[in-house]
């Protein structure tokens, strides 16, 4: 039937006028915020109904497969029994950044079993984002290097699941800012190759950018060859990724806020940085951590503080390593340290339950968000050396989440680890089903819940290109979608300027405790500008990684505790040994400035020696923000004078 009237319901079941006209933001009765779900409706039969059919008396058709639930608050109808063409999408439930998931299905007289996507490429207005196609030629020539790596990135997991055709459907391949996104999965019986993806992808080498394109159309021409090998290919791809990023400026500014909430009495979170001294840190602004407690007062209060202290200490000897590196730390080789660090945080918090006896919930345990840019040194294609290839490594374990947001979007980086991600990642349900579980937001997995063999780690790498703000916080926040409803409220001031991290991260923690006020809440902001207007012409101090004091846990407040928690037995032997280390940091040994004997003899001199001064600072800051221009410059001038030119960095 045709929709003569466009109307959306209230999702809010005990709401007594619930129709509402689609447009309106708030219901107009209980002044609830409406939901505009759009799906993809997949299949021939879907792209045959026109816009304005209202379907099942539920989904109104918007444009060509791009449909509204109208009634959002209602459970969609999910057969007893999933079709095998759902279950690709449910093992990749954890590559849902790229990854529509099903919503549900529906039928119609005209038509049966229609697969309903959520998640899919569609932007608030229900507008498909651009196709990798359609964007390829305005991108800048690190985000098309970018693209082409989340792709290949997905060509295994895709490959095993019988679904690689959908990467070489160039209209199947859209994007949202950096990031990939799949319309649908297309699955096939045929084998596809490496040589297939690399056929795909020769019609976008023509449009690569200059500055890539010769290195790009040789990678693609090796994908051709019969011989290519995967391994090979990505490590050249990745290479040139990094370069790319490299060329580009990167600043970083980090604030991190903590608070135990309206209701409760202590904090069981622990975040970094946290104050004033941690900026202070030889890791600032490097690491930002989230830890999240389990298991009652004076213990999982102890657990997120260990966690962080003893990350704090791992983190600060991997940076000093990879800074000391002179050729790529492969991605693979930095996500197995990264776990192995994971693995020593988390035998040491199950160690100390072991040796207190603790059992059941008197064990403690904490979830982590944890994210670390790490500053390669990377010689560009111009002959320079840059100090960062703006890597960034993301970790998660538990419920703790990470964003990426920007003035366009909020993006979702991780995945909880509860019951209803297992239930989707074992293909046994549809996220929209297991979230009706009772149980469906019970963690699976937390620091110190088991032995880490045991645990599995969630960690992805990003590059960052452009600016935006990388939010980490506890789920004090992220309960009941708050930060999805909040993000632009804070995210614009703060990346226009109005707004300082640390304030945002204030305001973020304030909101939090109006409306999840019940549970302690953590929220720690880098600010990422990648735009030179943004940038101080002068040259960047280098990273200097030495050890520091860990801060030592705060006393808890047993008074004010409701709980009856047990005592608390002294820190085993290897945590105390941690949390006592005296690792002080030397002083900076500051150049000590030599008076100035001369006087000033005329004035005509002064006037002369401004007018240098002035001249050297222009040229100074043109070296610093444009080398491979300044040393053509350079090139121009005579033998003589070209030998006062510094060297390219």
């Amino acid at each position: 039937m045709i929709s003569t009237q466009k109307i959306i319901h209230c999702p809010n079941p005990d709401c007594n006028q619930p129709i509402n006209s689609v447009g309106d933001r708030f219901c107009v009765s209980c002044q609830t915020p409406l939901i505009y779900r759009y799906l993809w409706a997949t299949g021939t039969e879907a792209a045959k109904m026109l816009p304005g059919t209202l379907v099942a008396d539920r989904y109104e058709v918007i444009t060509q497969q791009i449909w509204l639930d109208t009634q959002p608050g209602l459970p969609p109808e999910i057969p007893s029994e999933l079709p095998k063409t759902v279950i690709p999408y449910l093992k990749l439930y954890q590559q849902q950044l790229h990854i529509p998931q099903p919503y549900g299905f529906t039928s119609s007289l005209d038509a049966s079993d229609i697969l309903l996507l959520e998640n899919a490429p569609i932007d608030e207005m229900g507008n498909l984002y651009p196709t990798i196609t359609a964007a390829w030629e305005e991108a800048k020539p690190v985000r098309q290097v970018y693209w082409l790596w989340q792709i290949l990135q997905l060509w295994t997991p895709l490959s095993e699941l019988g679904v690689a055709q959908s990467l070489l459907i160039a209209d199947n391949l859209l994007v949202q800012g950096w990031c990939v996104k799949l319309l649908e999965l297309h699955p096939t019986t045929e084998t596809i190759s490496l040589q297939d993806l690399g056929q795909s992808w020769q019609p976008w080498v023509a449009g690569a950018k200059t500055e890539i394109a010769q290195s790009l159309g040789s990678i693609v021409q090796q994908m051709c060859q019969k011989e290519a090998e995967f391994t090979a290919i990505a490590s050249q791809l990745n290479q040139l990724l990094l370069i790319s990023a490299s060329e580009l400026p990167l600043m970083l500014t980090v604030a991190g806020v903590t608070d135990s909430g309206v209701v409760m009495r202590h904090n069981e979170d622990t975040c970094y940085p946290s104050n004033s001294e941690d900026l202070k840190d030889s890791l600032y602004p490097h690491l930002s951590i989230v830890c999240d407690g389990i298991g009652g007062h004076e213990g999982g209060e102890v657990a997120s503080k260990l966690a962080v202290q003893s990350l704090k200490l791992q983190i600060r000897a991997l940076l000093k390593d990879v800074t000391e590196q002179t050729e790529f730390v492969p991605p693979d080789l930095l996500q197995q340290q990264l776990a192995a660090s994971l693995r020593v945080v988390n035998n040491m918090i199950w160690s100390r339950n072991d040796e207190q006896n603790r059992q059941g919930r008197e064990r403690m345990a904490t979830t982590l968000v944890m994210a670390i840019q790490l500053p390669q040194k990377v010689v560009t294609t111009a002959g320079w050396e840059s100090e960062n290839a703006h890597e960034l490594y993301l970790a998660t374990v538990g419920d703790s989440r990470a964003y990426w947001i920007t003035p366009n979007y909020c993006q979702l980086l991780t995945i909880d680890d509860d019951m209803a991600t297992r239930e989707v990642c074992f293909g046994q349900s549809l996220y929209r089903q297991a979230i009706q579980a009772a149980n469906a937001n019970a963690l699976t997995q937390a620091l110190g819940t088991r032995e880490a063999e045991f645990l599995n780690f969630a960690i992805k790498r990003l590059i960052l290109e452009e600016d935006g703000i990388l939010l980490l916080c506890s789920d004090g926040l992220s309960d009941h979608d708050w930060v999805e409803k909040s993000w632009q409220d804070y995210a614009i001031p703060l990346l226009t300027g109005q707004l300082s991290v640390a304030d945002a991260a204030q305001k973020w923690v304030k909101l939090a405790n109006e409306k999840n006020g019940q549970d302690n809440t953590s929220v720690v902001i880098t600010l990422c500008r990648i735009s030179q207007a943004f940038l101080v012409p002068i040259t960047p101090a280098p990273l200097v990684i030495e050890p520091i004091a860990p801060e030592e846990p705060t006393a808890p407040d047993v008074e004010s505790s409701e709980l009856e928690a047990p005592a608390v037995e002294p820190l085993a032997d290897s945590s105390q040994t941690l949390l006592d280390l005296d690792l002080t940091e030397e002083p900076a040994q500051i150049p000590v400035k030599q008076p100035n004997r001369g006087k000033l003899v005329v004035m005509l001199v002064g006037f002369f020696a401004l007018l240098v001064g002035s001249a050297s600072l222009g040229l100074f800051a043109w070296w610093q923000l444009n080398p491979q221009s300044f040393g053509q410059a350079c090139q121009q001038l005579p033998q003589k004078v070209q030998q006062l030119c510094p060297e390219r960095k």
